[in-house]
């Protein structure tokens, strides 16, 4: 098939407004999540413990940066089997269901309404408004297995398929605009639909488990930090950086000799 001439008018009346109407429908949705969300309380025990947790695994992780003496001082204040941070405070309450809370239940139903539901009237609108064009064409040559995600509307097999209809447009601007919803609306904005279903998909679909056994938490953590052995990368550190200055000076000279001679 040769290669088509889109009409001009394209450009300004189905190209343009098609990222226009995305990225207002994405700031609109964005506010109006903020305005649905209602104010979380955190559980100030809750909080001490993830503390407690990151604290020591930061221990296990990062105590090879300081001395034996030190580390051995931060072990005991975690792991003493008498007054020992793990042992001492460890959790006895159960932890809660998240599907047992009607606060978070409706959080989840609220952000569920404003992703899902403006993507299918918007999409379902620019489907009925602007289908069959043809909005642009990928500077990159594609396979023939792209047509059906490219040419949504178009049924046309002869059609060359770096071909974009307007249908895939939008659904391209969905997925496109996070970057400018993350310089305009910043990192943690409820524009981003793409973010939002991916951190759906990873929670199964939205619907949130049972959260992880404290108690277990602070258990395994003992057992991990109790056989942790220390052994501290910093302790020939003057030896090496006086090597490292050494070296560093007798390739400078022998650069001096080269360039003088």
């Amino acid at each position: 098939m040769e290669d088509l001439l889109l009409d001009p008018a394209i450009r300004a009346w189905v190209f343009v407004p098609i990222v226009v109407i995305t990225f207002l429908v994405g700031v609109i949705r964005h506010h109006v999540s903020v305005l649905l969300t209602s104010s979380k309380k955190s559980d100030v025990e809750q909080v001490k413990q993830s503390h407690i947790l990151m604290r020591s695994r930061m221990l296990r992780s990062h105590g090879k940066y300081i001395p034996i003496e030190a580390f051995n001082m931060r072990k005991k204040f975690f792991n003493d089997e008498t007054d020992g941070v793990l042992k001492e405070k460890k959790p006895t309450t159960p932890p809660k269901n998240p599907m047992q809370d009607p606060t978070m239940m409706m959080d989840m139903l609220k952000g569920n309404l404003t992703n899902v539901l403006p993507m299918i009237v918007i999409g379902g609108w620019i489907n009925l408004t602007f289908s069959g064009f043809l909005t642009t064409k990928v500077p990159f040559p594609l396979t023939m297995r792209f047509k059906a995600m490219l040419q949504r509307g178009i049924e046309l097999t002869s059609l060359d398929a770096s071909w974009v209809s307007s249908v895939s447009w939008y659904f391209l601007n969905v997925f496109g605009l996070r970057s400018l919803y993350s310089l305009i609306l910043g990192q943690d904005n409820a524009a981003d639909s793409g973010r939002l279903m991916q951190e759906q998909m990873a929670t199964g679909g939205g619907m949130m488990g049972p959260q992880p056994d404290a108690q277990k938490a602070f258990e395994a953590e003992w057992e991990a930090l109790e056989i942790t052995d220390h052994k501290w990368t910093m302790k020939n550190i003057e030896e090496d950086l006086i090597k490292l200055m050494a070296a560093s000076s007798t390739m400078a000279s022998t650069q001096r000799k080269l360039k003088s001679s």
